[in-house]
């Protein structure tokens, strides 16, 4: 799929990055991860959305390939397929990338062979994973210049804990992975008249 040959680049879209972030911010002393949705061209991953998978139990298979199959299906019927992976350890300052994370790395690798894992990691020529930009290679940028601007709006009105992933799903299945909710603009909270 890559064209030119040179470094990958990844462009992510607001609300995907937006997503991400929140996710992490519910779970703050969970471990949590996802994957990216997108397409690429040439040598550019565009990253549309991003679905937050789970913050308990990150490495159980069972929920991870009933997560991946409707992500797929739904995905794959608007032409987009997962073409990365995002992970945050439970410590901010922990960098290391894991095995869970590894193996669902390489699980996506096999079918979208330009995957990333953010916190960013990519394959290099000899298969490992390796910290992206260490080398000066593989670039993330944001499509919104101002989305860090956004984010800090969603992060001064609590929007984080309106994110569900797909432990909150699989515990209550009214609750919607898609998140649809998530970026309409309006009131959190509608009133009623005793509350006022």
């Amino acid at each position: 799929m890559g064209g030119g040959g040179g470094e990958l680049r990844y462009e992510i879209s607001q609300n995907a990055y937006i997503k991400l972030v929140l996710h992490s911010l519910k779970h703050k002393t969970s471990a949590v991860n996802g994957v990216f949705v997108g397409s690429s061209c040439d040598d550019v991953v565009q990253i549309i959305d991003s679905v937050p998978l789970f913050h308990n139990h990150l490495g159980l298979l069972p929920p991870l390939e009933i997560s991946l199959i409707m992500i797929e299906e739904y995905y794959g019927a608007r032409g987009l397929g997962i073409v990365g992976y995002f992970h945050a350890n439970e410590r901010s300052d922990d960098l290391e990338l894991g095995n869970v994370a590894k193996n669902i790395g390489d699980h996506i690798y096999r079918y979208f062979p330009q995957a990333a894992i953010l916190l960013l990691y990519t394959r290099d020529a000899s298969k490992n994973w390796k910290l992206a930009g260490s080398d000066g290679g593989c670039q993330l940028t944001t499509k919104e210049p101002a989305a860090n601007a956004v984010l800090l709006d969603y992060i001064s009105s609590k929007k984080w804990e309106d994110v569900v992933d797909f432990d909150d799903h699989l515990d209550d299945i009214t609750k919607d992975w898609l998140n649809p909710e998530l970026f309409k603009v309006g009131p959190r909270h509608a009133y009623g008249p005793d509350e006022i």
